[in-house]
């Protein structure tokens, strides 16, 4: 039999016997929820599905799962009160939660690459793979692989064991497999807009900054003074470190991207700003070292280092005038320079579409910190147990195919395999969580191997019971439970038997339904219909 409720102001109709949670889901009311599983039924255990149920004095916050609806019910979901509650939820579920989302050497990274992945990918010989990944996120990244000063590999835990992964050289690697390649991967890139930008300056910021406008859908023209890109990449180039042809290679990637390049113009001389800024919608300089001295000539502010910019939006005091890198201080740091041309980039590109200036927010991670000699070992289980490869055929030549698997195969992929599909992860990052509020000492960390295919840690299990429904409706010989009492309540199977006896039917429907991580795939997901222990 129908009947109406209202959620948020909005009525709805369901059926007697139907929830909150189905009545907000007809609505498209994103309600997140970790403990429930249509087919297991509400079990009520994370309380990550609040809602407030509106009766006068009567209100109270409670489960939408398995919140029954009733004629005439006021409920309110999107309100500053219930996020703040689903909040609060998910940061005691983070209290005790044992695992990264994203591994150290990632989270490093100021331009992001996800270096597991990429290694992984290396490892498996998929090189297509590994470039398209190491283009989306880097600039300029065959000349990146041989002058990043790699603070990924600072975090690298492999590094407490022996020595890191040599990630800048596996990186190096791919791109230079890329720039040899008939056809390369090009940045994914928005639908192309109306909008057009000019950069003036063909070093690392300036190129750096029109590899990402590009990336945003913009026009984009690069002019130099010199006839050929570089700045202060011809240090480097000089010095022996990088060689030309490298560098002639990405220009000739960011030309197949579409970015023009004008040679021989200089600012002052062959253009005019007032020119430049008549003829596109906005304009960024990247004039590097010189553009202090400049920017007396350009009318522009300076300050102790260079061109004055509001810090937030990289803009001068000019409309539509914008100043990156060197231009506005020194960057000595390559890596550094192109992740604020990135942010740069980014400003602009927002301007030109109307936007407000938003501080870019690094991608949410719990972080599990420092590993005991226990945890590491068991890291350690799997990876390669090599030492770090060197590179015997030279800086210049870098790793060949072989030495490339064997190095990314030391990987101790301390990220969590289910990141990117995780429900606790997208929950977290949608209601900005702070996993370490209710942080204390944390559990130590372990991984249950004894599945042919499936890895369980407990430590990141929130004890939601969806796996032992699963189990027990498909009749599972043995199944999974709960085993302990109070604080000590761990997910096991039953009888002391081991994650292989415990599923031997459905390991994989419960590792696609785990809403954290703990139940995951140790490799690629076996075929349908094997889930066998080993």
């Amino acid at each position: 039999m129908p009947l109406r409720l209202t959620i948020d102001g909005r009525e709805v109709e369901v059926q007697t016997g139907q929830t909150v949670l189905d009545a907000a889901r007809r609505l498209d009311i994103d309600i997140p929820t970790l403990c429930y599983l249509e087919r297991c039924g509400p079990l009520t255990s994370c309380l990550v599905c609040l809602v407030k149920v509106v009766d006068g004095s009567a209100s109270r916050l409670a489960p939408a799962c398995s919140l029954p609806a009733q004629p005439g019910m006021t409920i309110e979901s999107e309100t500053p009160e219930v996020h703040n509650a689903r909040r609060t939820a998910l940061e005691l579920i983070f209290s005790d939660h044992v695992g990264d989302c994203l591994a150290p050497c990632h989270r490093i990274c100021p331009l992001e690459l996800n270096v597991p992945v990429m290694l992984r990918h290396v490892e498996a010989g998929e090189l297509d793979q590994a470039a398209a990944l190491v283009r989306a996120a880097l600039p300029l990244p065959a000349v990146l692989g041989r002058l990043c000063h790699h603070p990924c590999e600072n975090g690298c835990r492999r590094g407490a064991h022996d020595q890191p992964v040599a990630i800048r050289d596996v990186e190096r690697f791919a791109a230079d497999h890329d720039l040899a390649a008939k056809t390369p991967h090009p940045p994914h890139a928005r639908p192309p807009a109306s909008h057009t930008a000019a950069v003036v300056g063909a070093g690392p910021a300036g190129l750096a900054t029109a590899s990402f406008l590009q990336r945003e859908g913009v026009a984009v023209t690069v002019m130099d003074r010199q006839p050929e890109p570089r700045g202060s990449l011809r240090r480097a180039i000089e010095g022996g470190t990088l060689p030309p042809e490298v560098l002639r290679g990405e220009i000739q990637q960011m030309q197949a991207d579409g970015i023009a390049f004008r040679p021989n113009h200089e600012l002052g001389r062959d253009v005019a700003l007032a020119d430049l800024l008549a003829a596109f919608d906005a304009v960024v300089l990247a004039l590097g070292d010189s553009g202090k001295t400049q920017a007396a000539a350009l009318g522009l502010s300076t300050g102790p280092h260079g061109i004055t910019v509001d810090p937030i939006t990289s803009a001068t005091a000019i409309p539509r005038l914008f100043a990156t890198g060197a231009t506005v201080k020194p960057t000595p740091q390559l890596l550094r320079a192109l992740t604020e041309a990135r942010a740069t980039a980014l400003n602009v590109a927002r301007h030109l579409a109307g936007g407000s200036p938003t501080p870019r927010r690094r991608p949410f991670s719990s972080i599990m910190g420092r590993l005991d000699p226990v945890e590491l070992k068991a890291f350690l289980v799997g990876p390669n147990p090599a030492p770090r490869t060197l590179t015997p055929s030279g800086f210049l030549h870098g790793f060949k195919p072989a030495e490339a698997a064997a190095e990314s195969a030391r990987c101790l992929h301390c990220d969590c395999r289910a990141t990117g599909h995780c429900r606790l992860e997208h929950y977290a990052q949608l209601y900005r969580v702070d996993a370490g509020r209710f942080r204390s000492q944390r559990r130590p960390f372990a991984q249950d191997r004894h599945h042919a295919h499936v890895l369980f840690e407990q430590g990141k299990c929130i004890l939601c019971g969806i796996c032992v429904k699963i189990a027990e409706a498909a009749r599972e010989p043995l199944g999974l439970t709960f085993v302990g009492r109070g604080f000590d309540v761990q997910l096991a199977a039953p009888l002391d038997r081991t994650l292989a006896e415990g599923l031997e039917k459905v390991a994989r429907e419960c590792v696609e339904a785990c809403p954290t991580g703990a139940l995951a795939f140790r490799h690629q997901p076996p075929a349908a219909g094997d889930d066998r222990g080993g």
